[in-house]
């Protein structure tokens, strides 16, 4: 993990010169990318979405100031916002699969188990979602991102003793919820 100051140097030259932004691009490509997939569960719509969140991220990074957050905390927001717009989007969709209706008796079910797991898996999503952005963003550094406590803090603009107590209040906050959706016991 670079510095913040490092980070700064890099969004002055790419506010300068549009086409430093690459070095950004580059450096945040996976953070941005696995931070999408874990929201959408959908390669090919993550890659529409991280297109367009450099995209946004390009387009308004004459406005970018710091704040005292680093730049990925700035591209995160981005990337909660867009991926919040496409699950709105998704909920007035919805799609089944062809493949589903005609499967034999041995495929249905393996597809009820899929479609269980499936179901689980869309709780816990919701239930998340149900959080506030900050911890939902907290929980994706720490869980999917694999990142320590004090690297969320410089991210998240926190110490890290704020981390680990925000942490330990948000899975138990977890824990309730899935309790009263019968997922948990």
């Amino acid at each position: 993990m670079t510095t913040p100051d490092a980070d700064e140097q890099l969004v002055r030259q790419a506010q300068a010169d549009p086409e430093a932004f690459g070095v950004l691009y580059s450096k945040y490509l996976a953070l941005v990318y696995s931070y999408v997939y874990y929201r959408v569960s959908s390669i090919h719509d993550t890659e529409d979405l991280v297109a367009r969140i450099f995209y946004q991220a390009l387009a308004h990074l004459k406005d970018y100031r710091p704040k005292g957050l680093p730049f990925s905390a700035w591209l995160l927001r981005i990337a909660h916002n867009l991926v919040a717009n496409w699950h709105r989007s998704q909920s007035r969709r919805r799609t089944f699969s062809l493949d589903d209706a005609f499967a034999t008796a041995d495929e249905r079910v393996d597809f009820v188990a899929k479609a269980e797991a499936q179901e689980e898996q869309q709780m816990l999503r919701a239930v998340i979602a149900d959080l506030s952005p900050r911890r939902q963003q907290l929980i994706l550094l720490k869980y999917v991102e694999d990142m320590s406590n004090a690297q969320i803090g410089t991210i998240m603009g926190c110490s890290e003793g704020a981390v680990k107590a925000l942490l330990h209040r948000t899975l138990l906050d977890l824990r309730e919820a899935l309790r009263a959706k019968g997922l948990r016991r």
